[in-house]
C-alpha cells in the first residue's frame, strides 16, 4: 500500500497508507485542517534476491545462462600488458630538437 504525503494548512506534513483507489484526503484527520497532498519524487527501488540481468525480460522471460567452461578460461577482456617504452628519435634525443 502506498504512503502518501500531505500537508496542513499551517504548514506542518504528515505520512498516509492510503489504497491507490481512495481518493486524496481533503482534511487531516488528527487536526480538522485543509490539506493538500505533496507530489514527491517517488520512493526507492528495493532489489530483493540473488539479483536480475539484462536479459531477463529478452525471448520470452528467460534469465542469463550460467558461464561456460570455455567462457571462463578465455582471455577476452583482460588487460594486455603495458606498451614498451618509446624509443623514437625523439624519445632518445636523436631528432635533433630542443626538447628542454
Amino acid at each position: 500500500m502506498p504512503t502518501y504525503q500531505y500537508q496542513r494548512e499551517d504548514g506542518t506534513q504528515f505520512e498516509v497508507f492510503q489504497k491507490i483507489s481512495e481518493p486524496a484526503l481533503e482534511v487531516c484527520p488528527a487536526t480538522g485542517q485543509r490539506v493538500l497532498r505533496v507530489i514527491s519524487g517517488g520512493g526507492g527501488v528495493i532489489y530483493k534476491g540473488s539479483g536480475w540481468y539484462v536479459t531477463d525480460y529478452k525471448n520470452g522471460g528467460s534469465s542469463a545462462k550460467p558461464a561456460t567452461k570455455e567462457a571462463a578460461t578465455s582471455t577476452e577482456g583482460t588487460p594486455s600488458p603495458a606498451p614498451a617504452p618509446a624509443t623514437s628519435a625523439c624519445a632518445t634525443g636523436a631528432c635533433g630538437h630542443n626538447h628542454n
